[in-house]
């Protein structure tokens, strides 16, 4: 007797989580498309490449000019006389010591953009998010998933709603 009680109990806990599941609804964003689509990033994007880009060709001139200089060395050294290629080998090191350091400023400078105008992107897109779940009564929405089927995908609504707002 107290096994049927229990199995009824049981049977009615399921028969309940299963009513309330079928009732959640639930969303996916593809944040990956949305930092690549939105109108917001997009703009970012641009912003970026125009800031970078003066110190980007000074960097791919620098480039040019050490392939140039060690082609020069390799070309021209064992002809060369021992001061005048220890002089263009110091020269073509200390533009390489140079070089690698305004790379790598270069790089910590972009990342450290990129990453305030993707915290930017990302908080419009979260308040997206948020505004839509609220609007259409979405349970919960996900962001990262193995596999979301297609139905539940809001990705393209949010980038719409982002690119509307000014």
């Amino acid at each position: 007797m107290k096994v049927s009680t229990l199995s009824l109990v049981a049977l009615a806990v399921l028969g309940l989580s299963q009513t309330a599941f079928a009732e959640t609804k639930i969303g996916f964003v593809n944040s990956d498309r949305v930092m690549r689509e939105a109108a917001p990033a997009v703009r970012a994007q641009q912003r970026l490449e125009k800031e970078f880009e003066k110190r980007d060709q000074e960097l791919q001139r620098i480039a040019r000019d050490l392939k140039s200089m060690q082609e020069d060395l390799e070309r021209n050294g064992p002809t060369m006389g021992d001061s005048d290629r220890r002089n263009k080998e110091r020269a073509f090191n200390e533009l390489n010591r140079d070089f690698q350091r305004k790379q790598r400023e270069f790089r910590e400078d972009l990342n450290q953009r990129r990453n305030e105008e993707l915290a930017s992107v990302l908080d419009k897109a979260n308040r997206s998010v948020k505004q839509i779940a609220e609007q259409e009564n979405y349970d919960i929405i996900f962001q990262e998933a193995v596999y979301a089927n297609p139905r539940i995908d809001i990705t393209d609504k949010v980038i719409k709603t982002l690119s509307d707002a000014k």
